[in-house]
């Protein structure tokens, strides 16, 4: 094990989990700039090019619930290095890919592997840190993963001023290459194999039934995948907000996307900062709390954002649910690692899988939905985030109720976070 105070451990190692953190939410909208594009080249409509989204949201969502198991029976770094490396082969092909079709299956694909890297990259967190350290570093490596999906339009539209919109699965192709070496020569394996499950599809299952059948488990992970998609009805709906509701072009994504960005920096320092300082229980409430006034905000800045398209007004509210939900999302995620500390991966694995999947849904089902109005897109907006700040409250008196006394997190390390935040 390295040395916790090194300037490996505390400066190389957290760029590179950050790296890996950010390459599957980047690849989620990389493309929106480049449906326009696509669409003369593939002769197809807007509702067929959202499956390049929502196909590979759906994709990683189905993946996610196996790489944290996996990476609990093989080690961390196989499943990162092969599950990287593959996302690399599947985005050359996209860069080639001659017809829609194949670009779809790619973007399967993609999604499949992309989560060797995401999912895991946690878990190594939570491998190698405790206490107030581990919330600062799930913080700024939460920060990366928040912000890759809303800077990925802007890279692909600047992508797309000097290449085709291929060059956007040339330039994925190439950070897996660059992210497979370094985790081959910079990160060491923080799950030696004693501490490992049997690599079987019994001893699968049961760890995915196992999280899923832990009541605490369930509410925080519903509660913040509601909350992240709360605010990611803008991110995968970006080219309807930006382009259809706004009458902005490809260029343009930058004002949506750059105030959202803040409010996920932001959010992601307050959290850093409040470790050690902040009860995560407070602090996750404080983090919902935010959100919610964001997302009341929202609605009423969005009817005048209707009338006469005033790019503040739509992004006002959204930057502050961001900014609440960065703040909340690290201790949510330690938590979830806690609750189950000889299967962190699998942990790991059910959160995404149920942030994503309900992302998935967002964008495949409730974008098109909500794209009449901007005050329809508010409107769903609100509808999630209410529906996560519930879960969260019902958490919350339920923790009341079956806690009596402070106890310590589970594992026994007075360090660690309780797993019942």
């Amino acid at each position: 094990m390295i040395d916790p105070r090194s300037r490996r451990a505390t400066l190389v190692i957290p760029a590179l989990l950050a790296g890996l953190s950010m390459l599957g939410p980047f690849s989620t909208d990389t493309p929106l700039p480049a449906f326009a594009s696509m669409r003369a080249e593939f002769g197809v409509g807007s509702d067929r090019l959202q499956l390049i989204i929502s196909a590979y949201l759906f994709a990683f969502g189905a993946m996610a619930i196996f790489h944290g198991p996996l990476s609990d029976a093989l080690g961390r770094k196989p499943v990162m290095v092969w599950g990287v490396a593959a996302y690399g082969l599947a985005s050359v092909v996209a860069a080639i890919a001659p017809t829609l079709t194949v670009l779809l299956i790619c973007r399967v694909l993609q999604g499949l592997c992309a989560g060797g890297g995401v999912i895991v990259s946690r878990t190594v967190i939570r491998d190698l840190y405790t206490g107030p350290q581990a919330q600062r570093l799930m913080s700024r490596v939460a920060m990366i993963f928040g912000i890759a999906p809303v800077v990925a339009p802007l890279a692909g539209g600047a992508l797309l001023q000097v290449w085709s919109w291929r060059s956007i699965f040339w330039t994925q192709a190439a950070l897996a290459v660059i992210l497979t070496i370094a985790v081959r020569l910079v990160l060491p394996e923080t799950h030696p194999p004693a501490r490992r499950t049997p690599l079987e599809a019994r001893a699968v299952v049961r760890s995915v039934v196992a999280v899923f059948g832990d009541a605490a488990y369930e509410r925080m992970a519903w509660g913040g995948g509601l909350m992240q998609a709360s605010w990611f009805v803008y991110v995968g709906g970006a080219a309807i907000v930006v382009g259809d509701l706004l009458g902005r072009g490809e260029l343009d994504y930058w004002m949506l996307f750059g105030p959202l960005v803040l409010g996920m920096t932001v959010g992601s320092w307050v959290s850093g900062r409040a470790a050690g300082r902040v009860g995560g229980r407070a602090l996750v409430s404080a983090g919902f709390g935010v959100a919610l006034i964001g997302a009341l905000v929202n609605v009423a800045l969005a009817a005048l954002a209707d009338r006469d398209h005033t790019v503040w007004y739509a992004v006002t509210g959204p930057t502050l649910m961001t900014l609440g939900a960065a703040t909340a999302f690290p201790t949510i995620q330690l938590a979830l690692l806690d609750c189950f500390p000889s299967r962190r991966g699998a942990a790991a694995s059910g959160s995404t899988f149920l942030g994503l999947t309900i992302s998935a849904v967002v964008t495949a089902v409730v974008v098109p939905v909500a794209s009449g109005s901007l005050r329809q897109v508010a409107l769903a907006a609100l509808a999630l985030m209410l529906l996560s700040g519930l879960l969260w409250a019902w958490h919350l008196i339920a923790v009341r109720r079956e806690l009596r006394t402070p106890t310590e997190a589970a594992g026994g390390d007075p360090a660690a976070y309780d797993p019942r935040v």
